[in-house]
């Protein structure tokens, strides 16, 4: 069969190649992908030297073997599998039976792909946070993947959003929620309860400058590749505290991966959630998706489709 893996070549980051088809254990499921989507932490592990990574966080596919001890989806059933560990990027995987979970039909394949990995940040965020009602929040990178979960959920849970944009990227989506679209944030009067930031750099050193006494300022991500300057004296002149808090989705207490992507697809199905799927190719121009990521070129989700035929 054919999988992605890492290039030998230093101009480009994965190839296709033939590799050996897996065979599941006790159980695991095979699932034939049809559909996987990439994210940052792809371009990020394929950047690191001697790292053995294959893209593919989060897949779409069909159960091609069920698991014989009769636990998790059965033979033909559509399932997504969110897998830390990355390898969704080929004709089959295997997957724990009790990982894959099954996808409603209302709700389209490439859109499943797109879910996991961005709206599970953007979920436990919101949560961690307590947004609500009332609640004044900053987006930053709010045309990514992560960003836009994050603006619809807060405006759906009560909160006034400003989110910060790209003037070149399309935010009208954002917008349609009903969020305040930004280009700078030199320009936004008043000051935030909670801060979602994920460029670094002098973005994350100027929004720090718009954090209200006792706020909190979730960062988890630097897009952006500078480090940032933090004094933190100068912006608060009485002292006045608030939180930094470096964000690690999987290191939220008591969170269960399962759990919430079920109810992230629940609100996909109802129409309450609408994943920002901007790229959708074939998967043999995975590389060029991916330099798009490199260069911050890429808004919203890209899904990568799998032929069968290579």
């Amino acid at each position: 069969m054919l999988a992605l893996i890492p290039s030998t070549d230093t101009d480009t980051f994965v190839t296709l190649a033939e590799v050996a088809a897996p065979v599941p254990a006790p159980g695991e499921i095979l699932i034939d992908v049809e559909a996987f989507s990439l994210n940052r932490p792809d371009f990020l592990y394929l950047s690191m030297p001697g790292f053995n990574w294959r893209v593919g966080i989060d897949y779409v596919g069909t159960v091609a073997v069920a698991s014989k001890d009769g636990i998790g989806p059965a033979l033909g059933d559509r399932v997504l599998v969110h897998s830390p560990g990355g390898g969704g990027g080929a004709q089959k995987v295997v997957a724990p039976a009790a990982s894959a979970m099954q996808i409603p039909s209302e709700v389209d394949s490439v859109v499943a792909a797109a879910l996991p990995l961005a709206g599970l940040v953007a979920w436990r965020m919101i949560q961690q946070a307590k947004v609500g009602k009332g609640t004044r929040v900053l987006v930053t990178g709010a045309t990514g993947g992560v960003g836009h979960f994050a603006v619809e959920m807060a405006i759906a849970a009560g909160a006034d959003v400003v989110a910060l944009a790209r003037p070149q990227d399309d935010y009208t989506g954002l917008e349609r929620f009903g969020a305040i679209v930004v280009h700078d944030l030199a320009s936004v009067e008043g000051a935030f309860d909670v801060i979602l930031e994920s460029i670094g750099g002098k973005i994350l050193t100027e929004a720090l400058l718009k954090i209200k006494k006792s706020g909190l300022v979730l960062w988890f991500g630097a897009a952006s590749g500078q480090p940032a300057t933090i004094d933190f004296f100068s912006p608060f002149p009485d002292h006045s505290s608030f939180k930094l808090h470096h964000f690690v989705y999987g290191e939220v207490e008591g969170a269960d991966d399962g759990q919430d992507i079920a109810q992230l697809l629940d609100l996909v199905s109802a129409g309450k959630l609408h994943p920002a799927v901007t790229t959708v190719q074939d998967w043999r121009n995975t590389d060029a998706i991916l330099s798009l990521i490199r260069d911050g070129r890429l808004t919203g989700k890209a899904v990568m489709t799998v032929s069968t035929g290579g």
